[in-house]
């Protein structure tokens, strides 16, 4: 099997690419435009395979995706390219409009246009998985709520508007043109090869250099995490084994608060690689304005993708968030070569005009 990835030099991209290189037989065609958030070196083990090709290529660029298209024959689509960081939208919405959704239509089209020149059998084979964020459905009332499939869109930042559009867009075309697809949709993702502007690397990074913890509010956001590598094996199940037209919801079961989730992270550091003042990492914790339009509570109900495709996550909160700053303890050398000066963890989305 064939398979396109866009966004693969992407935190979530390249855990899936990694996954599909080294548990399957199957080629990969990477596809990425290589903004500030993607990152090659995140693909350093698998890059030598012969199962491996990558195109910096932009997913706005029509000409270019046909070629692609047209050289590599694939049998399948994996669509991550976007832009994801809700503070970044919040004062630069246009990238998130230009990638996300017009974007998704030029690769949509693409798609289209080569979908139809196939022969019956492949094109009955043939995939497109758009893979989304539990950010489109917006904010959950009540403490027991979950998101399901059938939850209505209630998108409260710009990037989750556009991951909404983009999500409209490909049932769309499902719909009107027949075009195999299906869409997932995840919770918070965590794990190795997280670019630092996200919580969790965030925290761990700042806290090692004895820096501030930022907390938006009060901290009692809750999330659903979502260890990386679980989310890659869900998302290559669907691609494979799920049923074309329908949405699957993939969530870790791992509800934490984001100060419970900080706590956690100050606790394995002071265990791991003690603060040379002798004080405890908590201590650097700060609390800053919360961020416009925060929704308080996310959280995914992952029934459906357990019961008819058989995942489900293997790590617990406890085990992948250890795994984490072990990993990035071990890794500070490549969070040194991602930063490459555009961005030093200064906060993000506060000067919105």
């Amino acid at each position: 099997m064939k398979i396109i990835v866009t966004g693969g030099a992407g935190f979530i991209g390249s855990a899936v690419i990694r996954h599909i290189i080294n548990h399957t037989n199957n080629e990969v065609l990477n596809v990425d435009k290589l903004t500030y958030a993607g990152n090659l070196q995140s693909l350093e083990s698998i890059a030598d395979s012969e199962r491996y090709q990558f195109s910096q290529t932009d997913i706005c660029d029509r000409i270019a995706l046909d070629q692609l298209f047209e050289s590599f024959q694939p049998d399948a689509v994996m669509h991550l390219a976007a832009e994801s960081h809700v503070d970044r939208s919040i004062t630069g919405s246009a990238a998130f409009i230009e990638t996300n959704i017009i974007g998704t239509y030029q690769l949509l089209e693409a798609t289209r246009h080569y979908w139809n020149g196939l022969n019956q059998n492949r094109k009955q084979a043939f995939r497109f998985h758009h893979i989304s964020t539990d950010e489109v459905y917006g904010d959950l009332e009540g403490t027991d709520d979950l998101f399901l499939e059938t939850t209505p869109y209630a998108p409260s930042s710009p990037y989750s508007a556009s991951k909404a559009s983009s999500d409209h867009l490909v049932r769309a075309w499902h719909r009107t043109y027949g075009l195999p697809t299906m869409i997932t949709n995840c919770s918070n993702n965590y794990g190795p090869y997280h670019f630092p502007e996200k919580l969790i690397p965030l925290v761990i990074l700042n806290a090692l250099e004895g820096k501030a913890l930022p907390i938006y509010g009060k901290g009692d956001q809750i999330r659903d995490w979502l260890y990386v590598e679980d989310h890659a094996r869900a998302l290559y199940k669907v691609v494979t084994e799920g049923i074309v037209g329908e949405t699957y919801n993939i969530g870790g079961h791992n509800e934490k608060q984001n100060i419970e989730v900080v706590k956690m992270i100050c606790k394995i550091l002071d265990e791991l690689k003690p603060q040379s003042n002798g004080q405890a990492y908590d201590s650097l914790i700060t609390f800053v304005q919360d961020r416009p339009g925060h929704d308080l509570r996310y959280a995914i109900d992952a029934t459906k993708i357990g019961h008819e495709l058989g995942w489900k996550p293997e790590e617990t909160f406890d085990t992948g968030i250890r795994k984490t700053v072990e990993w990035y303890l071990n890794n500070l050398e490549w969070c040194r070569r991602v930063q490459d000066g555009s961005y030093q963890r200064e906060r993000l989305g506060v000067n919105a005009q």
